[in-house]
């Protein structure tokens, strides 16, 4: 039988790493700054419920609404970018989504849950672009027995968007002057046209710095690909479909991603109305301190818990993902039920005992959560599609992550409205570690799969 070559053995050509690592440093940047443009959501929330009186549910659906978009576009969107390639469907991605806020920060004066909906769908459309092509493009470059430890890598760059989304918003939101231009205080539209600046700078360095292929860029052979060795990294449409949408692993990595969309998702979308309703901060002009070292240390401990998480699946389980994924989620269900039982015993409120309490509880969701982000979302579609299906791959597992979120946020809302003026926020918990527990159960049944895959030990 043949064993794949431990990571620590692997060797490559003299240079072969610097020019890996200028290709997924401008591919991270970019899709950090699509964070940039998605994240930016949920800092206007607080604003537009006090200019336009939305609900929350009405909040949520919007959220929901950009998710199902981009869920879908994932599996379109996927297909397509194994036929045109990763580098083009990353920079398609980037264009829509600047366009699609900018239109936002300067045309949703109207103010109507319907234009606020389809602006906010068309940008989870475009963003559907950025997974299928970043995957596409990093499975050519790495082979198996590195992609996890390396999509642990990548989620720190992918996450630096949110941190910095995270940093910039309070500014923004706080008002401020450069010279003679003045940016009023509280006014959240702004939101939505600085952060595209950023995305198109990371799109015109991605543009010239990544290269779709190590061949393309003067190390032929360097990889080689498990699945297709082959020259070339596109496929015809009919036989990735035939390919991906057959094969026994993914359905139930997109099952279990779906979970870990809709426990991700809702901790970070709905955090600003959990800061402005269960802890009283202010969250339209002057954002509290403790709220914001939250926002920008949530996504940093998610980097950790992603980057452990796919070294122990290189390290330890020779680029099998199912075992650690498996005990995430039931660490994941664990926390949040706890966290559960402390909002429902009054604990978290506005004191300062309360805030710290409230903060840590998102901060260790937030590190449980995403743990499994690299590994199922990332590493998984690797490993399934090669370098030539892997962006049908991504979209269909992705796709199912935000399905899940779709699912988690209209029915989160919802709840919250019949429920939190006598529970706080503690069925927000309850609703989260329901989807954990799902999410383990789906793994195990991928870890059953693979064992019955595994060829005897004597062959």
């Amino acid at each position: 039988m043949h064993l794949p070559t431990p990571a620590s053995r692997l060797v490559h050509p003299a240079g072969f790493r610097k020019r890996r690592s200028l290709n997924w440093i401008s591919i991270g940047l970019l899709y950090g700054a699509y964070y940039m443009c998605r994240y930016n959501f949920r800092f206007a929330t607080p604003g537009m419920i006090a200019e336009f009186h939305f609900t929350t549910s009405q909040i949520t659906d919007m959220l929901a609404i950009w998710s199902l978009a981009y869920g879908t576009g994932q599996l379109i969107n996927g297909l397509l970018t194994d036929k045109i390639g990763g580098r083009a469907s990353l920079l398609i991605g980037a264009i829509g989504t600047i366009a699609i806020n900018l239109i936002f920060g300067f045309a949703s004066l109207a103010g109507t849950f319907m234009t606020f909906s389809l602006i906010w769908l068309m940008n989870g459309w475009f963003q559907s672009f950025g997974c299928p092509g970043m995957v596409k493009i990093n499975a050519a470059w790495f082979a198996r027995q590195e992609r996890g430890t390396f999509s642990g890598i990548f989620g720190l760059m992918i996450q630096l968007g949110q941190v910095a989304v995270s940093f910039i918003s309070p500014l923004i939101l706080a008002g401020f002057t450069f010279f003679a231009f003045t940016v009023p205080e509280g006014e959240w539209r702004w939101l939505f046209r600085i952060p595209p600046l950023f995305t198109a700078v990371a799109a015109i360095f991605m543009y010239f710095a990544a290269s779709p292929t190590p061949d393309e860029a003067g190390f032929p052979g360097a990889i080689q690909d498990e699945i297709d060795n082959s020259a070339g990294v596109t496929v015809s449409l009919m036989e990735s479909f035939r390919t991906i949408f057959t094969h026994p692993l993914v359905w139930f990595y997109a099952a279990a991603y779906a979970c870990t969309g809709a426990v991700r998702s809702s901790s970070d979308q709905i955090a600003i109305l959990y800061f402005q309703d269960q802890m009283g901060f202010d969250m339209k002009t002057n954002i509290p301190a403790a709220a914001r070292r939250t926002l920008e240390l949530m996504p940093l401990v998610a980097v950790a818990g992603s980057f452990i998480a796919g070294w122990v699946s290189d390290r330890f389980f020779k680029g099998h993902r199912s075992p650690v994924a498996m005990s995430l989620y039931i660490i994941e269900a664990v926390v949040i039920s706890i966290a559960a039982v402390v909002l429902l015993l009054g604990h978290v409120g506005p004191t300062a005992g309360g805030i710290l309490l409230g903060c840590t509880i998102l901060v260790l969701i937030s590190f449980t959560a995403n743990s499994t982000h690299s590994i199922v979302g990332s590493a998984a579609p690797m490993d399934i599609g090669g370098k030539k299906m892997a962006g049908f791959a991504a979209g269909v597992i992705d796709s199912f992550q935000y399905y899940g979120a779709a699912i988690s946020l209209s029915l989160t809302g919802r709840v919250l409205e019949a429920t939190k003026a006598q529970y706080g926020y503690t069925f927000w918990f309850v609703i989260m570690a329901g989807f954990g527990v799902f999410g383990a159960i789906a793994m195990n049944h991928v870890r059953k799969l693979h064992n019955l895959q595994r060829p005897p030990a004597s062959a």
